[in-house]
């Protein structure tokens, strides 16, 4: 969490000052793809903030009317992060767009353009680095694509997805105000702004459809299910094993519910071995399992005495 939080800070570092110099130069040229750009850095700015809100507070402890913690804080403000994107950056964007393309207002020292474009390219692309290194230790040797679906922290792949969609972003806006300047066509400047609408848009629906997953009880991965019923099969005496549930309930913190079946002639003392076991095994195998019960499907055998064995 406290690499997270490094890259949270280093965005917001980068989005304040960016988002100040593209509002500046966008009063002066004119230019709807900058302004565009500064809306865009300046959401950038609140939503990361708001994130750090919710790895504040998703790491309450438990109380009484949440006895299982506060991790979910976290998804919930990684879900209005997402709306926010959508609405203010992509909305405001895409109608800036429209109404420079109905009204078209030719740049003026279209220069500073170019000269604050590189600059927040160089600023944009630092903090994305320094995410994408941050993700890329936390995978491990895990492909990247096949991590970043895995991955349960928003606060990674929020900022990752941020970053990576304000450098496109800034490649939209240099060609949109290139082409206008160099053709003298200032529309193409507001189609430039539409499709930066389009493309926050469009990373705002994706951060939305993952926060959803985790809010209304995402679990383990199948394959991690199979693998913890074949452990539990593994074990002398258990004879099946029940519905596997789970659910994340924070970024490193997983609940986990299975039935196991204890075969006939098992004893209460050889079952409460058996679980304890498996409880091992499971939690060092799969640390972010912190919640795990188990429970015997079918009750075992009380521990007896053989006959005969009895001393007078």
């Amino acid at each position: 969490m406290a690499e997270s939080r490094v890259a949270i800070y280093g965005a917001i570092a980068a989005n304040v000052a960016i988002a100040i110099t593209k509002f500046s130069v966008a009063g002066i040229t004119g230019s709807s793809a900058m302004l565009s750009e500064g809306i865009h850095s300046g959401v950038d700015t609140f939503n990361g903030v708001l994130l750090l809100v919710g790895l504040r507070l998703s790491r309450r402890p438990a109380t009484e009317e949440h006895p299982f913690g506060h991790g979910k804080e976290l998804y919930f403000w990684s879900l209005i992060v997402a709306v926010l994107i959508f609405g203010l950056g992509g909305g405001i964007s895409f109608y800036e767009g429209v109404q420079h393309v109905r009204n078209p207002v030719p740049l003026k020292d279209a220069g500073w353009n170019y000269v604050v474009l590189a600059l927040a390219f160089v600023f944009e692309g630092t903090s994305f680095l320094v995410a994408l290194r941050q993700f890329i230790r936390e995978a491990g040797k895990t492909p990247f694509w096949e991590a970043l679906h895995r991955s349960k922290d928003p606060t990674t792949y929020t900022v990752l997805a941020e970053d990576a969609a304000a450098l496109v972003g800034l490649l939209i806006a240099a060609a949109g105000i290139g082409l206008s300047h160099r053709l003298d066509m200032p529309e193409l400047d507001g189609v430039a702004s539409m499709l930066i609408g389009v493309l926050l848009s469009g990373v705002a629906v994706l951060l939305i459809a993952e926060s959803r997953g985790l809010l209304i009880g995402e679990g383990i991965r199948p394959e991690t299910a199979r693998a913890i019923r074949k452990l539990a099969l593994s074990h002398r005496g258990v004879s099946g094993v029940g519905r596997i549930l789970s659910m994340y309930i924070g970024p490193d913190e997983v609940l986990v519910t299975m039935d196991i079946d204890f075969a006939a002639g098992v004893s209460a003392a050889e079952a409460a071995a058996t679980t304890t076991a498996l409880q091992s095994q499971v939690r060092t195998a799969y640390p972010t399992i912190k919640r795990l019960f188990i429970e015997a499907a079918a009750m075992p055998l009380p521990s007896t005495t053989e006959p005969g064995s009895a001393t007078q």
